[in-house]
């Protein structure tokens, strides 16, 4: 089972947060100047063509066979599992490439759960064949971590987006991993609750992603990183 497949998060309130917020704010905008001030100059030159996310040998990982593939279907449903020999170079490339165009991987299949359950299934197959998985979010990352080195299995937890439960005396929420960013901010808005996360990347990027990384944002001064708020 993946681990971040369903998440519980403490929220905050929104009453209780603004001027913290905005102090915090004021405070990560001047760092960040500061920070990127000192690391354009130490950039390397930026190369046009996507690269591999890393020298890594592909090592002793089995190859997907159409054995493998049918039983993903018979897992995931048919239009849930996409292969290159399906669909054209380019619609692949939300799952291969990473968004900075940098890096580029060639999976050998997208699989596409909507469950715990699912996900589940599809690890344990491919432990027992020996597949290589790769798991994926909104694919925002900006170091290669979410794209394939070789042909690896691209694991998109982007059908698991339901917002499962929210208790609203306790501030807890229960989301599934691939659970937009910003829209589970809009969804608890409504009941007067915030994530404790703001990146600029939440029109796009998973509580799942953010959680695998550990991800700070514009209110990590005043909440802490998202791990710290994860139950």
């Amino acid at each position: 089972m993946s681990r971040y497949s369903r998440l519980r998060m403490l929220l905050p309130s929104v009453e209780h947060s603004g001027f913290q917020i905005l102090r915090s704010n004021q405070v990560f905008r001047q760092t960040a100047r500061t920070r990127l001030r000192y690391d354009l100059g130490r950039l390397a030159p930026f190369s046009a063509v996507p690269q591999s996310a890393s020298t890594a040998a592909r090592g002793s990982f089995a190859s997907l066979t159409a054995s493998d593939l049918q039983h993903f279907r018979t897992v995931l449903g048919e239009g849930n599992v996409v292969t290159p020999d399906e669909v054209d170079r380019e619609d692949l490339l939300r799952f291969n490439q990473d968004w900075m165009g940098k890096w580029e991987g060639r999976s050998a299949a997208i699989l596409k759960p909507s469950s715990t359950a699912e996900v589940s299934a599809i690890l344990k197959y491919a432990n027992e064949r020996n597949l290589a998985v790769v798991p994926q979010g909104g694919n925002t990352g900006l170091v290669g971590g979410s794209v394939p080195v070789h042909d690896e299995l691209v694991l998109s937890l982007l059908r698991m987006n339901h917002v499962e439960a929210l208790d609203s005396r306790s501030g807890i929420v229960t989301v599934q991993s691939g659970c937009v960013l910003e829209h589970l901010d809009q969804y608890l808005a409504k009941d007067g609750f915030m994530v404790p996360l703001d990146l600029g990347s939440k029109g796009t990027c998973t509580i799942g992603g953010n959680a695998a990384t550990n991800a700070g944002g514009l209110r990590y001064l005043r909440y802490g990183s998202l791990r710290g708020n994860i139950l």
